[in-house]
Parts: structure tokens; sequence; C-alpha cells
């Protein structure tokens, strides 16, 4: 069975640091693209970070890129997004997916498994 655990959310203040991790059980890491999406109160699901299983490219929302470095760790079957300079516009709440594609999808119908979710919420 395949499970997905986003953990390592919480409360910020504007310009800090927090890192969320995906801890996978029932799939390997290295064996799917991994992508990061979030979803703030009111707004659609939208996409924020990736990594490809074949090529370890990684692609980026615009609205995080140079800021949300995504990396995985295959030995701890575990996904990180690592979230700095963080801005309240990134106060949602933070799901990782893995898909079979090869490309990093942005689509959420395009993964398979799905996380529960961890909330971040950044202050001012």
């Amino acid at each position: 069975q395949v499970q997905l655990v986003e953990s390592g959310g919480g409360l910020a203040q504007a310009g800090g640091s927090l890192r969320l991790s995906c801890a996978a059980s029932g799939v390997t890491v290295r064996s799917y693209t991994i992508g990061w999406f979030r979803q703030a109160p009111g707004r659609e699901r939208e996409f924020v970070a990736g990594i490809s299983w074949s090529t370890s490219n990684t692609y980026y929302a615009d609205s995080v890129k140079g800021r949300f470095p995504i990396s995985r760790d295959n030995a701890k079957n575990t996904v990180y997004l690592q979230m700095n300079s963080l801005k309240p516009e990134d106060t949602a709440v933070y799901y990782c997916a893995f898909s079979r594609r090869v490309v990093v999808p942005t689509h959420q119908s395009l993964y398979a498994y799905w996380g529960q979710g961890t909330q971040v919420t950044v202050s001012s």
C-alpha cells in the first residue's frame, strides 16, 4: 500500500525557512517523478516544484524559483522541499505527489499518489 506522509510545516516569519519532508512507503522515491503542490484558501492547487525520477532534473514554479530547492534521499526514501526566504503569500497546505512521468508534470491530474498535506503559515 502506497503511503506518503508530509511533515515539517508550521508557522514561520517572513524571511524565514522551513523544510518539508515527504516520507514514502510502498513506493521508492527513485522510481517516481515527485512534485510538490500547494493550495491556499479559496485558490486552486498549484504546482510548486518537481524532480524527475530518471534524470533528476528539477523544475520550479516562477514564484518559488531560487527559494525552494527540491531534493530526495533515496536511502531514506524521503523527498524534501527546503523553503527559504518565505513570504506571506507562501501560506498554504503543501502536498507531495508521485508521478510515473519522466518529465516533471505541472498538472495535478498526472500524479497518481498524494500525501495528506501539511500546513505552512507565514506571518508578515
